[in-house]
């Protein structure tokens, strides 16, 4: 098993990285925590597929597990799922010492990390990941939010996991368009942190799409590792982790004019990434040669490289909304090579109607 630490002092947590690993959860809890109660937070088709398995582990080890099931896709990802939820745990009287357990994909670790923040001051959760985006990424790191309809991630809190269990054995159960969107992510890594790891995802195509168990654990533990610097150094974000967002504020802005439904998040920054790649050539910080390798890429993996019947207009609108802009200037993490960005503020208006318009034409 492999195992990467967050070093955060007191809010230090273990990232745990295997096969077959999800009936030991309650034997990981013990050695951390001791729970008055415990409700894992789901969706209804993943208890199917990892309920019994996890749940007998808890009871195993003692403890009696409660389930709260919620609505898949981005929607539930709102203030009104969250108050929902907060009413089953008062119904099953749970107090400051209970844990929850984030069992899915980003929306289930978002949720469940933001219910956790804000329920009776703060109780403990762990993040049991089950898609390539959410092990990658989201589970890692403490940003937990909601959305809002004028924007994505609006209403949040920086908090930390106790733990984060990944079983690789879970990607086997993904549909394609999942696995794709967690690539993305992957891609986003490599372009910002990692030239090895672009060059590995360029070499490894097929292997990866075709769940090759050793490039999905070099992949996850590489991509977590990278994750795991960057939130030591910058736990809350304020300058450096926000490299962490290549691709993020056109990729924000496509989701939230799509209400959230025509594209997954790593696909709508697949598209996020390819218009800020070609920005950074309008601004002078690359050559073509740089959005033309991530494009091939991108375009390898299945993913979109461009948004469709959105105007240039509503996107720049809705980029202004977005909570990493500082004093009214839109803010973006611009390529200058694989493995090194720059953050730019200000960039002119003009520049990213330029992008927009011809970003259709690719």
């Amino acid at each position: 098993m492999k195992n990467l630490k967050i070093d955060l002092n007191e809010r230090s947590y273990d990232i745990l990285i295997s096969r077959n690993i999800l009936s030991k959860v309650g034997e990981f809890i013990l050695n951390i925590l001791e729970p008055s109660r415990i409700i894992i937070i789901t969706h209804p088709s993943l208890r199917k597929l990892f309920g019994d398995e996890i749940e007998s582990g808890l009871v195993n080890v003692g403890y009696s597990p409660n389930v709260i099931e919620i609505p898949e896709g981005e929607t539930s990802k709102s203030l009104r799922q969250v108050e929902l939820v907060y009413d089953r745990m008062l119904e099953m009287k749970c107090d400051r010492k209970s844990l929850l357990i984030a069992l899915g994909g980003g929306v289930v670790g978002d949720l469940t990390g933001f219910t956790a923040a804000t329920f009776q001051r703060g109780i403990s959760f762990i993040q049991i990941p089950t898609t390539l985006l959410s092990q990658v990424d989201s589970s890692v790191g403490g940003k937990t939010a909601v959305n809002h309809p004028r924007g994505k991630n609006m209403i949040g809190a920086f908090y930390q996991p106790k733990l984060v269990v990944i079983d690789l054995n879970t990607l086997s159960t993904l549909p394609k368009n999942q696995l794709r969107g967690g690539l993305s992510e992957v891609v986003k890594y490599g372009v910002i942190a990692d030239e090895k790891l672009f060059v590995f995802l360029e070499n490894n195509i097929q292997n990866i799409l075709s769940l090759d168990i050793k490039c999905l654990e070099y992949i996850v533990k590489t991509s977590c590792a990278i994750k795991a610097r960057i939130v030591e150094k910058d736990e809350r974000e304020s300058k450096y982790r926000m490299i962490l967002n290549f691709g993020h504020t056109f990729g924000h802005a496509i989701e939230t004019l799509t209400n959230y439904t025509e594209y997954l998040h790593g696909e709508a920054i697949s598209i996020g990434m390819v218009q800020a790649a070609l920005l950074s050539v309008e601004s002078g910080l690359c050559n073509k040669d740089l959005p033309k390798r991530i494009t091939n890429l991108l375009k390898a993996f299945g993913l979109p490289i461009q948004a469709h019947d959105l105007k240039s207009k509503d996107i720049i609108e809705s980029m202004r909304h977005d909570k990493k802009n500082s004093h009214n200037k839109l803010r973006f993490v611009l390529p200058k090579s694989i493995g090194s960005i720059e953050i730019i503020d200000d960039v002119r208006e003009t520049l990213i109607q330029s992008v927009l318009d011809n970003s259709k034409l690719i």
